[in-house]
Order: C-alpha cells, then structure tokens, then sequence
C-alpha cells in the first residue's frame, strides 16, 4: 500500500475522531456545567468567582446609587479581561487585579483584590 494512501487513511480516522471527541466533551461540559480554562485570562476569573465575595464602601455606595448592580459585576467576572500589565500578581497575601469590561455601553475597569479566602471588589473607574 502506497505511502500517500496510508497518509488518507489516516487523517480520515483522525478527522472522525476529533469530530466524536469534540461532540462528547462540549455535551459533557454543557451537563455539568463545567468549564475547560487554559489561558491566564480564563483561569484568574475563575478563581475569583469561586471565592466568597465581598465589597468595599465605594462599591457599596454604586451600588445604592443605581449606577452599578451586580449583575455588572458578575459580567465582569465572566467576560471581562484581565490586564496583566497593571496587575500586581507578586503581592502577599492578597493579589490586586485589574479587570477591563463593559458597563451599560461605557468602558470600565474594576479593581478586584484576589485573597485566599475571598476576593474584595475594592471600586470601579468608568
């Protein structure tokens, strides 16, 4: 049997493999509701929603005046990204994060300060 038809038999096998393993694991996480982070961005959020979370007065006080609600925040824990540039990801105990998203169609960065126990949503800057 030729090379090059070996080679075809191959990648056919492959492409239908890769096509079965893509189906199972997006049904398996889509049940389970888990999540497959890789990427820095991915896994900093996730860490910071699987912690307890709190907020500071400034938050607070947003929060009372109606300019910020928590489903905002929640969508910056989902689909915001985190600047690694100004972060400071070598502090102890608590590591400070800088998240950039969206708020009511204006561009805003919250400031996020990541514990071991819980993270502290310190204020928002529209």
């Amino acid at each position: 049997m030729a090379f090059l038809k070996r080679l075809g038999f191959f990648l056919f096998g492959l492409s239908i493999g890769l096509v079965f393993l893509t189906i199972f694991l997006k049904k398996k996480s889509q049940e389970t509701g888990t999540e497959f982070c890789y990427f820095p961005n991915c896994r900093t959020l996730k860490d910071i929603r699987s912690k307890q979370i709190s907020y500071s007065d400034a938050i607070v006080q947003l929060i009372q005046q109606k300019d910020l609600d928590s489903t905002d925040i929640n969508g910056f824990l989902y689909n915001g990204d985190v600047d690694f540039g100004k972060s400071e990801t070598k502090t102890k105990p608590c590591k400070t994060y800088f998240i950039e998203g969206m708020v009511k169609d204006k561009v805003a960065i919250l400031k996020v300060k990541n514990c071991s126990e819980k993270a502290i949503i310190e204020n928002v800057a529209f």
